[in-house]
């Protein structure tokens, strides 16, 4: 059964593995023989000279390493909350800092702050507000996002109701996906993981409602397909982001089309460089805004 280390557990580890690592151990390991096992015979050392190498002491970070491998060892899940209320923050720091596995590693008042503690700190997760003083939370997402050093880092937005016109901009900026302010603590935590794997965390159907609601009310969309790049996909490709965009996962574009989950895998990969996008969700943000799928049409 796969066993994940604490933060006690992974120092303990890192202890253990500078101790093997020291001078006493290191010369028992090139000792002639072994006292616990003296059935078994030295290996005769090979000279410096024959080798024509020096010897090289091991590296403990390396030996740290491996030791934590072994023992089934997870980094956490490194989290920054962006929020302009201190009892917003300081309540998501408090749920999250009680899961194993998260730790929040810092927080900002505003969307400025946010940039600039995101390229600090490089957290896997910002859980970012929409309405924050000085940057608002759509620019700050923006930020993050084209930024080529914070690729890794993904953004989840708070929000207080689901079909937000902001939330709408956050998603076509490249967050990953929304999270209510009010959402029970499981589903935060669940949260959290997901978009810190890359997933887009909102189900397709209320991404598509979403996206429907507010691509249909604002003039000068659809955009077009040679604005959006959709002119550059291929058939087979167009084919596959029409199914995204009507909510249907890899699986079930695959049965659709005969091909495997793998097979569309590939092409969405090959989607989302064509189109700069960064996940499903900002792929269907593609589809309706080039007018590929219009709303209310399945």
């Amino acid at each position: 059964m796969e066993q994940t280390l604490d933060g006690e557990g992974a120092a303990n580890a890192s202890s253990q593995a500078a101790n093997l690592a020291g001078p006493a151990n290191l010369a028992n390991a090139a000792s002639p023989a072994n006292p616990a096992n003296p059935a078994t015979p030295a290996t005769p050392a090979t000279p410096a000279s024959e080798s024509g190498t020096s010897p090289q002491a091991a590296d403990p970070a390396s030996i740290a390493s491996t030791l934590l491998q072994a023992a089934g060892a997870k980094r956490p899940v490194r989290v920054l909350v962006a929020d302009d209320q201190d009892l917003v923050r300081s309540g998501f720091r408090m749920i999250l800092s009680s899961y194993d596995g998260i730790e929040v590693v810092g927080e900002a008042r505003d969307g400025d702050q946010a940039v600039q503690l995101a390229e600090r700190l490089r957290p896997d997760v910002v859980l970012m507000d929409i309405r924050m003083p000085r940057v608002n939370g759509i620019d700050a997402t923006r930020a993050i996002r084209s930024n080529a050093a914070l690729q890794d880092v993904q953004v989840l937005i708070l929000t207080t109701f689901d079909l937000d016109e902001y939330v709408y901009d956050a998603l076509s900026a490249g967050a990953g996906g929304f999270l209510l302010k009010d959402a029970e603590p499981d589903e935060i935590a669940s949260a959290v993981r997901v978009v810190a794997a890359g997933e887009a965390l909102i189900e397709p159907s209320i991404t598509r409602r979403l996206i429907e609601t507010f691509v249909a009310a604002r003039p000068g969309v659809p955009a077009g397909a040679a604005a959006c790049g959709i002119d550059q996909l291929t058939d087979r490709e167009r084919e596959i982001l029409t199914l995204v965009a009507r909510g249907l996962n890899n699986d079930q574009i695959g049965e659709r089309l005969f091909i495997s989950p793998a097979t569309v895998k590939t092409h969405l990969a090959r989607i989302m460089a064509k189109l700069d996008a960064h996940d499903r969700a900002q792929l269907v943000v593609r589809a309706y805004e080039s007018g590929l799928v219009k709303p209310g049409v399945m």
